[in-house]
């Protein structure tokens, strides 16, 4: 048998698909299609017209160019919970999900870090105690999800400006190495008038320990001797937050 039999025989075990079946050089991926809608209800009806996966799926479009990116947001959501967890995990975790490599990881800690930035900057310039909501949803942004406990001093002038907002200190899983003389070193270096104790509880409850406490009344104690007044001392947990001067314990 000749090679042009062969090939003639090869040829005929080949199923014969349908027209509409056979590919083309101008078939697309079908979840382009997809981007396209989604993209043209965002523009048209805003973010309050797409859950939360459709949302982290606008955003790893751009992340994740040439592949179906819903998979992949509904398996961040499903392993975190939320987009705030999901912007607030590590790279390490980040990467456990199918689909996310190194790259995108750094990228989502990127958009994260701009979120920070863009709410410490409604801060800037303002009164924290007139600004409240904005200074716990800047600490929750910046906080909540650490996986070690942060301690952070926000320094404040004679009129309650913001002088500073810095992290002194940062701990273990849940323990943070606090001096009193440290803090109010700080202060005098950055002549501040009074301070905003924060810190976060990694396990997500904000209710403050014996501990908390006994070491916020040594900052206390500590600032009036040299006129600096310590307004209150927040604790950030994942959905939530204790204010010691809220809940009366200073």
């Amino acid at each position: 048998m000749g090679k042009g039999d062969n090939e003639r025989r090869y040829l005929a075990e080949q199923p014969v698909l349908p027209l509409d079946k056979q590919k083309t050089a101008d078939d697309k991926p079908h979840y382009l299609g997809h981007r396209e809608r989604l993209r043209e209800r965002f523009a048209n009806a805003g973010q309050g017209a797409l859950p939360d996966y459709e949302l982290l799926e606008l955003l790893l479009f751009r992340l994740v160019p040439r592949a179906d990116t819903k998979p992949v947001a509904k398996a961040l959501l499903a392993r975190f919970g939320t987009l705030a967890e999901v912007l607030g995990a590590p790279t390490t975790l980040l990467q456990e999900v199918k689909g996310i490599g190194p790259a995108v990881a750094l990228d989502l800690k990127v958009i994260a870090a701009v979120t920070h930035r863009m709410l410490r900057s409604e801060l800037t310039g303002r009164e924290p105690l007139s600004s409240w909501q904005q200074l716990l949803d800047y600490c929750h942004a910046a906080m909540a999800f650490e996986t070690r406990e942060q301690f952070r001093i926000l320094f404040l002038d004679k009129k309650n400006m913001l002088i500073a907002d810095e992290v002194q200190q940062t701990g273990t899983v849940d323990h943070t190495p606090v001096y009193p003389r440290e803090v109010m070193k700080r202060a005098l270096e950055l002549s501040a008038t009074a301070i905003i104790l924060v810190h976060n509880h990694p396990s997500g409850d904000p209710t403050p320990s014996r501990a908390d406490i006994d070491m916020t009344k040594e900052i206390i104690e500590a600032g009036k001797r040299l006129g600096i007044a310590v307004h209150d001392h927040i604790i950030i947990g994942k959905r939530g937050h204790a204010s010691m001067k809220g809940l009366l314990l200073i």
